[in-house]
C-alpha cells in the first residue's frame, strides 16, 4: 500500500504532465488523403467559422476490397429508357473499373443487368441481359479477361429504388458490378 504522501505526489505529477501537454502547440495532422486537420484538443486551431472536416484516412476502405471498389470506383452505371447503350457520362466510371480490375487481377466480377418495372418480365430480362453484356464488352475491349466476368439479368426483379416515379425508374435502369471473389477483406 502506498503512503498518502506518495499518492498526492503522483497525482500532482499527473496533473502537471496533463497541463503541459494541453499547453504545448501541436502541428496539424496530415491525413494521408491530401487533407490536413488540426490536432484534437488544441484551441490554437479551433476555428468555429471553418467548414466541418470531412474525409480522411480513418475508416477508409482497405485497398483491393469490395468496399474500396464501391466507394472509390463505383459499382453501378445507369441507362436510358429501353436502351442498353452506355451513356457518355458513364465512361469515366467504366475506365475507373478497368483500372481497378487491372490493379487487382485476382478479382472476379459479375455484371448484373437491371430494368425498371415497366414492360413485361421477359422483355426486362432480355434488356437487363443486354445491359450487362454492354458493360462486360466495354471491360473486355479494354483488356479485362472475359474469364473474370460473368453476367446475369435480374430484369425488374431487384429494384434499388421503390416507387413508380421517373426518378425511381431511372435508378432501376442499371448494371451493377458485383465482386464475386479475389477482393481483400
Amino acid at each position: 500500500m502506498m503512503k498518502p504522501s506518495t499518492l498526492v505526489r503522483l497525482a500532482a505529477i499527473g496533473l502537471a504532465v496533463t497541463a503541459i501537454a494541453a499547453c504545448t502547440p501541436r502541428k496539424p495532422v496530415d491525413t494521408g488523403a491530401g487533407e490536413t486537420v488540426p490536432p484534437a484538443g488544441n484551441d490554437q486551431y479551433n476555428d468555429n467559422s471553418a467548414a466541418p472536416i470531412t474525409g480522411g484516412a480513418v475508416g477508409a476502405p482497405a485497398p483491393g476490397s469490395e468496399q474500396d471498389f464501391v466507394v472509390n470506383v463505383g459499382d453501378r452505371v445507369y441507362f436510358d429508357l429501353d436502351s442498353y447503350q452506355l451513356r457518355s457520362e458513364v465512361y469515366p466510371r467504366m475506365d475507373a473499373q478497368v483500372a481497378w480490375l487491372q490493379r487487382y487481377p485476382n478479382v472476379t466480377i459479375r455484371i448484373e443487368g437491371n430494368a425498371d418495372e415497366r414492360g413485361t418480365r421477359e422483355y426486362n430480362l432480355a434488356l437487363g441481359a443486354r445491359r450487362a453484356e454492354s458493360v462486360r464488352s466495354y471491360l473486355v475491349e479494354r483488356g479485362i479477361s472475359a474469364g473474370r466476368i460473368d453476367t446475369i439479368s435480374y430484369g425488374k426483379e431487384r429494384p434499388i429504388a421503390a416507387g413508380s416515379t421517373e426518378e425511381a425508374f431511372a435508378r432501376n435502369r442499371n448494371a451493377h458490378t458485383a465482386i464475386v471473389s479475389g477482393a481483400t477483406r
